[in-house]
């Protein structure tokens, strides 16, 4: 129901299967759980893609001291460009409220907090609504689902900062202090929200756990290949016929979802230019890698770029690629928290020259001192904003070097400078 096209309340959530046996799976315990994630080969849907089933298993099960788990949905989706997880807060939020608890229980966790970004006010409501509604029906809070298990699911209104999708600046966030990552180790399952172990998951990671645990981890591993498993939602936009959020088989071809459910390339396939696959903050491809490329983790990285979240942006032959790789640097340069010296400094370095390139105001020397301030950035910040900044500008050198250069060669030969 991603379009929202059938009842979204509880009792429409029930007649398509939700909260089915959900006693029965939170009854067979957090190790069973844990083995049947395993088991589907599922993969986290945030953008990093560690197997689902090994982090939650990080999560300490037996603790001497007595200290409560928490478990943390990450419901920020500030990656610009990406709006997958909208869907399911706003159309399917009883998806997410049943996975709190499933995956919650394999923690042994006794609440959830789902930290939603501030700028989703309807999804925010639909989310509370639904939160509202498994309470009053019983299906979260004391003996949740009639399984015997007590878990309370909160839900917490951010405040609109890019870095608060960062899982211990969220905990930060949470916490009430300033949205900024904290030095890991001690890593969350440790040490996480209020000292507690906690696990910060994707809001698409949590939803399709229960459906999982219903039909089974050997029927999410039939779709998909070997360390790709499963669906996943995918968003298709820029510049095509038909903008649009779907759910496909892990490793479709991306001219397959961009032609059949994007509609197209606006003017034709032959005007294609590049594709960011996932985001903004992964390495553009060519349209000739965009032809060839997988949708999945493994067929993006074989073209040195990312399956990120999924959401394409799809940029044909009228845009400035250039100009698009400045508007992404100059949203990481606004966005860095500006803890680490490399991406605080680095970032807005990026920006400025790349607004030089844009006019064409640079040397061609440049292009390498480019290349190497990004690669000052990635690998050398406490979270991975500085990779994200950095990766737009390598894929834009790696793949459009000779637009750069054409641009830098007109400019001087207008005689401006």
């Amino acid at each position: 129901n991603i379009y929202g096209e059938h009842d979204t309340s509880i009792q429409g959530a029930m007649k398509r299967g939700d909260y089915y046996m959900t006693d029965k799976i939170v009854q067979k315990g957090w190790e069973w759980i844990i083995n049947e994630i395993k088991a589907s080969g599922l993969r986290g849907r945030g953008g990093a893609g560690f197997p689902t089933g090994l982090k939650y298993s990080f999560m300490p099960k037996h603790k001497p001291n007595g200290a409560p788990s928490y478990l943390v949905v990450n419901a920020d989706e500030s990656e610009p460009c990406t709006c997958k997880d909208r869907e399911i807060l706003r159309n399917e939020p009883h998806k997410l409220v049943e996975g709190c608890l499933v995956v919650g229980s394999a923690m042994v966790a006794k609440a959830a907090y789902i930290y939603i970004r501030g700028e989703y006010v309807d999804e925010a409501k639909a989310l509370e609504k639904a939160v509202a509604e498994a309470y009053k029906e019983g299906k979260i809070g004391k003996n949740a689902c009639g399984s015997g298990y007590d878990f309370d699911v909160y839900v917490h209104r951010g405040a609109g900062a890019y870095i608060c999708g960062e899982e211990t600046a969220m905990i930060e966030s949470l916490e009430g202090k300033q949205g900024k990552p904290r030095l890991k180790p001690p890593f969350p399952a440790n040490v996480g929200l209020w000292g507690c172990p906690t696990t910060v998951t994707n809001v698409e990671t949590v939803a399709v756990v229960p459906t999982i645990m219903r039909r089974g981890g050997s029927w999410f591993a039939g779709f998909g290949r070997d360390g790709n498993k499963g669906t996943k939602l995918y968003n298709v936009g820029g510049n095509v016929n038909n903008p649009c959020t779907i759910e496909e088989e892990m490793g479709v071809p991306m001219r397959y979802l961009i032609e059949k459910h994007g509609g197209g390339v606006k003017g034709g396939w032959e005007n294609l230019q590049a594709v960011i696959p996932g985001g903004v903050s992964v390495p553009m491809l060519t349209a000739a890698q965009a032809d060839e490329c997988l949708m999945d983790f493994d067929g993006c990285r074989q073209f040195k770029s990312a399956l990120g979240t999924g959401s394409m942006t799809v940029i044909d032959k009228q845009q400035d690629v250039i100009a698009v790789v400045a508007r992404i640097a100059s949203f990481f340069k606004h966005e860095s928290c500006g803890q680490c010296t490399p991406c605080r400094e680095g970032c807005v370095w990026m920006w400025n020259i790349l607004q030089r390139f844009e006019a064409g105001n640079a040397s061609a020397g440049e292009i390498d001192m480019l290349d190497e301030i990004s690669r000052q950035i990635e690998g050398h910040t406490i979270c991975a904003l500085g990779d994200a900044a950095a990766w737009p500008v390598q894929g834009l050198i790696r793949s459009f070097r000779p637009e750069i250069e054409e641009r830098i060669a007109k400019y001087k030969s207008a005689g401006v400078m």
